[in-house]
């Protein structure tokens, strides 16, 4: 037996007898050649070894050269399984003497730890002959080590997630469907229980529950179109259900929110005594969403009903209609625009399809581009306007006259709206970054609030005579409690681009409209007056393109209506995300005045539901109307 043979044999004693446990490394040393030291990294969580050549050992290499035959190293190796080393070689090498004996130590308890041995004087001087190479290999190797371990630790607790939220949704669902087989009679049930028997996949251990045939669903859902549409929107319409959900179990944790919500349903100084739309709320949340999901699932499409021309085919740039607005019994419809005029048709006029062109039974000439307008619900005579020179002016639909003009804005006016609730009453907003609450008996403002931006649509609310709301170009839409203007009485903060409308859907919820391709509906109730109300959006509607002109939004029972730059119509349902549908305007030729196919960069403009009705008039950028019925 070779002096190598020695050495590698104290080192493997050493490995033999070292009991303790390391989470990460072992190395392994050992001498190959004459000299040469090998240092083996062994990582305990995977297969395998990265052998590092280390450097020439001077001192254990003299060790070969100790004996003079064989028996002599027979001798020295039963010796140094006792551990006892040559005296020659401790008294000429005690350094690398020591670090033997330490590996070979009788009580494994005592035998260093990798640590240890990479840190003692011995590995410290044969890392500086090999040019420091050593410990960061060990830590790099570490660093993979624990980097692959961290991803797989995340990896698995990710899948716990999804897989605890995926039995709470199939709960959820359970209990649903308990829910609704007890509030249908009898006799109504469309679906026996062996439907719902729990049935196992073949080769498979996965059970599914509640499988329905398409069959069943044909049954449950009445109309081919409707079991079409719910089928391809099915993704989308479990992300409402379950936020849904998910709100219920907020509500039984009594989330705390707003104290001073008695605003959103005072009614003090009604004017108007008749039909009061706004829907009550609800603690029935699945009543609530099956009640918007049929809302949804009633209409597949736009029908048009009729088509209003009244553009000027030499001048189309003129043509964009801005705003439209009924009248307080429907029976007349105004546009205004870009042509400087104001318009009054004949609601019936617009089902007259034998006539080319339609001309108004009134029409009011303005100095300036018009930007917004707005019947007062009260006096049914009475019209607001704005344009580009920031004149609030009223208007006598009956006589074609201006009676009033206000003039303290200095920039372009962007929006009016009359108060529904004090329809003596209105107000306004520009791009001089002030809304201006004004009194037809008054020749000044009532009241200014003042914005860091620029204000681009204004509206009251119709069921308090004190809450008002309008939208800016800084991206945020703003409440106000008109007793107190000196601070908002709310901020909402989500999108990402300037908010070009704000309107009211009920007394407690809000959409908005940016150019950020999205509408938003807020929660008035989850607001909070110290700081912005990001939480406040309870939903986030998207299909149509907005990026930058207005293109028009209208309510009507919760039903939401609004442009699109695609030259399209979208309808929507509050509580859904996806459209109900939409409908695509085609181009004006301006030589034949006919309809075609071709774009040509135009866009919806404005939009305005009829309450009375499933309707709703959408104006184009050529200046067409069309008459809309969802059906």
């Amino acid at each position: 037996m070779s002096l190598v043979d020695v050495t590698q044999m104290a080192m493997a004693i050493w490995l033999l007898c070292w009991r303790k446990i390391h989470v990460v490394k072992k190395v392994v040393v050992g001498m190959v050649s004459d000299g040469l030291v090998m240092m083996m990294v062994v990582n305990d969580h995977r297969s395998g070894c990265c052998p590092v050549p280390v450097t020439n050992v001077g001192g254990l290499s003299q060790l070969l050269g100790l004996f003079d035959s064989g028996t002599s190293r027979a001798a020295a190796m039963l010796d140094l399984h006792h551990r006892i080393l040559p005296p020659a070689f401790l008294s000429k090498y005690p350094k690398e003497a020591g670090f033997c004996l330490w590996l070979l130590h009788p009580e494994p308890s005592s035998r260093p730890t990798t640590r240890e041995i990479l840190q003692s004087e011995f590995m410290k001087g044969i890392q500086d002959l090999s040019g420091g190479e050593l410990l960061p290999l060990i830590d790099e190797e570490d660093g993979e080590s624990e980097l692959l371990l961290y991803f797989l630790l995340l990896v698995k607790e990710q899948k716990q997630k999804d897989a605890f939220k995926l039995v709470e949704h199939i709960q959820y669902i359970e209990g649903d469907i308990e829910e609704v087989k007890k509030r249908q009679p009898k006799k109504s049930l469309i679906q026996s229980s062996s439907s719902l028997e729990p049935s196992n996949v073949s080769g498979s251990s996965v059970t599914r529950r509640g499988n329905l045939s398409s069959e069943s669903l044909s049954k449950i859902i009445p109309g081919h179109d409707n079991e079409i549409k719910l089928m391809s929107n099915i993704r989308q319409l479990e992300n409402p259900y379950f936020l849904m959900r998910s709100n219920v179990q907020l509500a039984d944790s009594d989330v705390v929110t707003r104290r001073d919500t008695e605003l959103l349903k005072s009614r003090e100084n009604w004017s108007i005594a008749g039909n009061n739309d706004s829907k009550y709320k609800t603690s029935d949340r699945l009543g609530s969403f099956f009640d918007g999901l049929c809302k949804y699932a009633r209409y597949n499409k736009f029908r048009v009903r009729g088509i209003l021309r009244n553009g000027d085919f030499n001048n189309s740039s003129a043509n964009v209609i801005c705003s439209l607005s009924f009248d307080r019994d429907e029976d007349y419809l105004a546009s205004g625009g870009v042509s400087k005029k104001i318009k009054i048709f004949e609601f019936q006029a617009l089902f007259n399809d034998s006539v080319d062109i339609h001309y108004p039974v009134i029409e009011m000439t303005n100095k300036s581009k018009l930007t917004g307008i707005c019947w007062n619900n009260y006096v049914r005579n009475y019209l607001a306007s704005t344009d580009y020179d920031g004149i609030v002016k009223l208007w006598d639909a009956t006589t074609g006259q201006v009676f009033s003009h206000f003039m303290e804005h200095s920039e372009r006016a962007w929006s009016v709206d009359f108060s529904r609730a004090d329809p003596m009453k209105l107000v306004s907003g520009s791009d001089d970054r002030m809304v201006k609450l004004w009194s037809i008996n008054e020749r000044n403002s009532l009241c200014t609030i003042r914005n860091n931006a620029n204000v681009c649509c204004v509206q009251f609310s119709a069921d308090s005579s004190h809450m008002l709301a309008f939208s800016s170009s800084d991206y945020k839409t703003y409440c106000y409690d008109l007793r107190n203007i000196s601070t908002p009485w709310c901020i909402l903060a989500g999108h990402g681009k300037a908010v070009s409308y704000a309107k009211f859907l009920d007394a407690e919820t809000l959409v908005t409209a940016s150019t950020d391709n999205t509408l938003k509906i807020w929660d008035l109730n989850k607001t909070n007056s110290h700081c912005l109300s990001r939480d406040a959006c309870i939903s986030t509607l998207r299909g149509h393109t907005n990026e930058k002109n207005f293109v028009g939004l209208s309510v009507a029972d919760g039903y939401i209506a609004c442009g699109s730059e695609t030259n399209e119509v979208f309808a929507y349902y509050k509580s859904l995300p996806m459209p109900i549908t939409s409908h695509k305007f085609g181009s004006i030729d301006p030589i034949s005045g006919k309809e075609t196919e071709d774009d040509n960069g135009q866009f919806v403009s404005s939009v305005c539901w009829r309450r009375k009705s499933n309707m709703v008039v959408a104006a184009s950028s050529t200046g067409c109307i069309k008459l809309l019925q969802m059906v």
